[in-house]
């Protein structure tokens, strides 16, 4: 008797597992296909004397959806300029030319975010730029 309940619960445990199966292909989830922006120039890293008009260099990308209708460039989380395509209201590839003068020593952090003319931002792009005070480049004190 115990050998037969035993097969039965053996049994009835095979069979609600086999109910678990499924020959269907799962669901896909579908892939967040967004605007690409990235730093070209300056590098992660950088150095920078306090008082220097830093030239930021940006290239936004999106071959994928309706394209880059502009691009906002943070400072320490703070929004600093805005730039958008020339030529359309929206492009799939745009470079962008923004300044900064470094104030401020010390680690700053520059991020940037592409956007469509639908307002779909991208994933944002951060670098840390060190500002350095003149005297710490040694120049300021040079012929005294």
């Amino acid at each position: 008797m115990r050998r037969c309940v035993t097969l039965l619960a053996v049994g009835l445990l095979l069979a609600l597992s086999a109910c678990n199966l499924s020959t269907e292909a799962p669901t896909p989830t579908p892939e967040r296909i967004v605007p690409t922006v990235e730093f070209l120039y300056p590098t992660n890293g950088s150095l920078v004397v306090e008082g220097t008009d830093v030239q930021i260099e940006l290239l936004a990308q999106d071959s994928r959806g309706s394209g880059v209708a502009r691009v906002e460039l943070y400072v320490d989380d703070q929004p600093h300029q805005d730039g958008a395509p020339v030529v359309s209201s929206a492009v799939s590839v745009f470079t962008v030319d923004m300044n900064w003068l470094a104030e401020g020593v010390g680690l700053h952090a520059l991020s940037a975010i592409a956007y469509r003319a639908d307002g779909t931002a991208s994933d944002a792009a951060t670098i840390s730029l060190e500002v350095i005070s003149r005297d710490d480049t040694g120049t300021a004190n040079a012929g005294s």
